[in-house]
């Protein structure tokens, strides 16, 4: 059955769809040994697809993996840059990062550290990144300067950026630290460094931006060793649990595509 190129990529465990797009535009992916078209269709069965001049081979799909990495900084929330800067995919064993399909959900920009998802399961990643997911990620951020009660509240009612206003978030003071402030910070969405442009709007840029929590994922887990800079841990059945039931509830016209993308 033909399906569109980057829900098959991502279907496969290639890459998320946003990736899958990026490759394609790139001329990284070739079917029938012919460079590849974004919006093409495929048949896996008839079709080869190749990718940076490898087969890909769908007739057996990778085990679903669900990771979380704790995001040093300098690191890049790509599976290749062409830029040549280290990638999170770096920081796995060669067994996971090679064949596996393995990519982030989301990004942390290169500067930031913290919590980031890594899976190779395509319809999470998609569900995951979708507009109308609301799964709250909690920031610890320390920015230059201090502001007001009045700021901290227009921030949490949402500023506009580029034409369109951000959603409510939870803005909480925890301290002062010499000239800076530190907040704690929860955000239900993920526009691109939201929280850097919107400090910066308001006139206190980010000094430093620490991802602790997606949801109940956190960096330390209860009578857990603190999971450090660099390392990662599979997700436990519950949390897998929650982030696919979380999909499930998205509006019915992206339920219809994720249930119609299962069966291609």
């Amino acid at each position: 059955m033909e399906a569109r190129l980057q829900k098959v990529l991502a279907q496969w465990g290639i890459a998320s769809r946003r990736e899958a797009e990026e490759m394609i535009r790139r001329s990284r992916v070739q079917i029938n040994g012919i460079p590849a078209h974004l919006g093409q269709k495929v048949d896996p069965k008839k079709d080869t697809i190749s990718v940076d001049g490898q087969p890909v081979s769908t007739q057996q799909r990778p085990p679903l993996t669900y990771l979380l990495l704790h995001k040093p900084g300098g690191v890049v929330s790509t599976c290749h840059d062409p830029q040549g800067r280290k990638t999170v995919l770096h920081l796995l064993p060669p067994e996971l990062r090679l064949g596996s399909g393995l990519h982030p959900v989301g990004r942390l920009d290169a500067e930031s550290t913290g919590a980031l998802i890594l899976t190779n399961d395509g319809d999470l990643t998609f569900g995951l990144t979708h507009p109308s997911h609301s799964i709250p990620k909690t920031y610890q951020v320390l920015v230059k300067g201090h502001p007001s009660n009045a700021v901290l509240k227009m921030w949490s009612q949402g500023v506009v950026l580029e034409g369109r206003k951000t959603r409510p978030a939870t803005i909480r003071f925890v301290e002062t630290i010499a000239k800076n402030t530190h907040l704690e910070i929860v955000l239900k969405e993920g526009r691109n460094r939201q929280i850097r442009r919107v400090a910066q709007q308001l006139g206190y840029p980010v000094v430093k931006l620490h991802r602790t929590s997606i949801g109940p994922i956190q960096l330390q887990m209860p009578n857990k060793p603190f999971l450090h800079e660099g390392n990662y841990r599979s997700l436990q059945d519950a949390e897998v649990r929650f982030l696919k039931e979380h999909i499930q509830h998205l509006p019915v016209k992206y339920s219809v595509e994720v249930r119609r993308s299962k069966k291609a």
